[in-house]
């Protein structure tokens, strides 16, 4: 089969031929339609313990061997992915789709989706409460911008460092505020200028020096729900900054399969009940490594190729 393949740490991803998946029990082989690309995709492409050559992992939707229409998510059976004519899935991530929901929808309501529900019904979202998305013009951002609304936010105020991206999703509506990030003190003053009398709520994608800013433009009483850590993992805390206001880490993956599979469902509800939408970029699948390299740089979209 034709695949998307990684050869050896720090390399492009290129097309080629690939060993077939071989069928194995409790796994569902499946043939690929769409394929879509992530931030984790490209992070854990490289880290210690990855075999190669293999596929890029990708999330995506196709067709089992009884040509029902299925998601699946980045957990394909190694070394196989997404990013192929075929895969092999563990059965419990495998999902049917709704006939109604195309294969985009179904794959950003998955990672991205996830993400952004869970931290911020955690957070406890009062109506009315002002709500900062830190990190928001990516597609996981895009999607709780919208949620938090759903969820009874006043105001939501997306947080980044490109200009263009944050004009965009005042153009679309979905912003009611945005502050672009200098990477300075300055940063302070631009987010308490969006923040009213403070931030009730902040889902921080970032981490990092953007996280400790953002922490001085918070109200009392506020939650801050960290899910990512793309500034920075480790910050220097200014204790007094944290007292009366709630930090807490947020792990959205390591559900099991039918809680994940239950929350993709609710999702996909939520998706057309409020026509929410991402930005999307699509490549071809001869463009792979033009899509990881997009993928590389932050596209402020959803990637994704179709294989059929």
């Amino acid at each position: 089969m034709k695949a998307a393949v990684i050869n050896e740490r720090g390399a492009l991803p290129v097309i080629q031929d690939f060993k077939d998946p071989a069928p194995q029990e409790g796994s569902v082989l499946i043939n690929v339609d769409t394929a879509g690309l992530g931030g984790w995709d490209v992070l854990g492409a490289y880290r210690l313990g990855v075999e190669y050559p293999c596929v890029i992992r990708g999330e995506g939707v196709g067709r089992n061997a009884e040509g029902t229409r299925v998601y699946f998510g980045e957990r394909s059976v190694l070394p196989f992915g997404a990013w192929a004519e075929k895969t092999l899935v563990p059965a419990e991530e495998v999902w049917e789709v709704p006939d109604h929901i195309d294969d985009r929808t179904a794959i950003t309501m998955g990672i991205a989706a996830t993400g952004a529900l869970v931290p911020l019904e955690a957070a406890n979202i009062k109506q009315g409460e002002t709500v900062l998305i830190l990190g928001g013009t990516g597609t996981l951002g895009q999607i709780a911008l919208q949620l938090a609304r759903y969820l009874g936010a006043g105001k939501v105020v997306a947080a980044g460092r490109s200009a263009k991206a944050l004009a965009r999703l005042t153009e679309r509506g979905i912003a009611d505020g945005v502050v672009c990030l200098k990477g300075d003190e300055s940063d302070i003053q631009a987010l308490k200028s969006e923040a009213g009398e403070g931030y009730d709520v902040v889902l921080d994608l970032v981490c990092g020096q953007p996280l400790l800013y953002a922490l001085k433009a918070c109200r009392w009483g506020a939650r801050i729900m960290t899910i990512g850590t793309g500034a920075g993992r480790q910050i220097n805390l200014d204790i007094a900054d944290l007292l009366f206001k709630t930090l807490s880490c947020i792990g959205t993956g390591q559900r099991p399969p039918a809680d994940r599979q239950k929350i993709w469902q609710r999702l996909l509800k939520i998706s057309q009940e409020q026509n929410i939408t991402v930005d999307y970029s699509e490549f071809s699948f001869s463009d792979t490594s033009d899509a990881w390299q997009a993928q590389q740089a932050g596209p402020h979209a959803k990637i994704y190729a179709k294989l059929k």
